[in-house]
């Protein structure tokens, strides 16, 4: 399988609901994102997918939470906006977009992340 991967950035804030700690108070970060898509392929100029279009579908994608208190976004209205949950949204939102997406990294700050996949 081929694999590559962009890297890209939102802002937002959020507040976790169920949770005892500072968290549980609106907060925000300076979100970095890493999408990797996956091809069981490449066509005859052996580029699997080019970086830059990856990197608009994300950047599309991103866009629609980035400077958003994300609790107030429908998808986090019934799903608490913890990092895993926010890249299990990334994810499903670039796989409805055609993009053979493997995984999803979002990094909350520079040591703490968590990724989505759907296949491990």
């Amino acid at each position: 399988m081929y694999k590559i991967s962009v890297l890209s950035f939102f802002s937002a804030a959020h507040h976790l609901i169920n949770y005892r700690g500072n968290c549980e108070n609106v907060h925000g970060h300076n979100w970095k994102v890493k999408v990797t898509a996956g091809f069981a392929d490449v066509p005859g100029n052996g580029m699997a997918m080019d970086f830059r279009e990856l990197k608009k579908i994300t950047d599309d994608v991103l866009e629609t939470i980035d400077h958003r208190d994300l609790n107030g976004v429908e998808f986090f209205s019934k799903t608490n906006p913890t990092s895993e949950n926010i890249a299990r949204y990334i994810f499903g939102k670039i796989k409805e977009k055609g993009v053979p997406v493997c995984s999803v990294t979002v990094f909350e700050t520079e040591n703490y992340s968590a990724a989505y996949s759907e296949d491990d």
